[in-house]
């Protein structure tokens, strides 16, 4: 299997980081199937590149190839898998639940909570299974320290989205808030499973199996 074209391009972006044209080289050779094949190559580089590709180009019918791709042994693949997947996650449903979804993020981003949980329970109501709108929900929950709340709507984001590492961290926080050390391990763990580059993670469930060590 070769991809000499798909790599010539990604050596490209790397020296002069031109997007755009990356883009339209891949969309004149390549299909979205087929740079998902791609992503199982025996090359890193062209791995890279499908991935890279794929977080630019795809939508949310990627998402298991990009999950699996978190797993890849070569770092750069999985840094890479990591962005695409946080992409391809807000191209589901129709242009106007994405841009629904698109408010939410921002209202999210400037702390308004309340406004986003209403921006959010409308696209739930139109779209419930639209993965990532559960997950924004939980974190307006979250930020206006409805803990329960936001742990049950990470619950959905992950039955939606198997891939959602964000999702499992958020429980993790929850029940930190909540002083359930144990739940917020499994959660953590959960969370590093499916993503192993989550530094932060990480760090936390160190620290909780320590505490819980000292605490028998």
């Amino acid at each position: 299997m070769h991809a000499p074209k798909l790599d010539s391009f990604y050596q490209q972006y790397l020296v002069d980081h031109d997007t755009a044209r990356f883009v339209r080289w891949v969309q004149q050779w390549y299909t979205v199937g087929t740079l998902e094949r791609l992503v199982r190559h025996p090359a890193r580089l062209t791995r890279r590149a499908a991935v890279l590709a794929l977080g630019l180009l795809a939508d949310y019918g990627s998402n298991s190839i990009l999950g699996r791709a978190l797993q890849d042994e070569d770092r750069g693949v999985r840094m890479l898998a990591d962005q695409a997947l946080r992409s391809v996650w807000c191209r589901a449903g129709s242009p106007q639940d994405r841009e629904q979804l698109a408010l939410v993020i921002r209202l999210n981003s400037l702390r308004q909570f309340e406004a986003a949980i209403l921006a959010a329970s409308e696209l739930i109501a139109r779209a419930p299974w639209f993965a990532e709108a559960w997950n924004q929900r939980a974190i307006a929950y979250y930020g206006t320290s409805r803990y329960e709340e936001s742990i049950s709507d990470c619950r959905e984001a992950l039955e939606l989205n198997p891939y959602h590492f964000g999702a499992a961290a958020g429980m993790g926080q929850c029940y930190m808030q909540l002083a359930n050390p144990r739940a917020a391990l499994e959660c953590f763990r959960q969370a590093l499973a499916l993503n192993p580059d989550l530094e932060g993670v990480r760090a936390s469930v160190t620290q909780l199996e320590r505490a819980i060590e000292r605490g028998k």
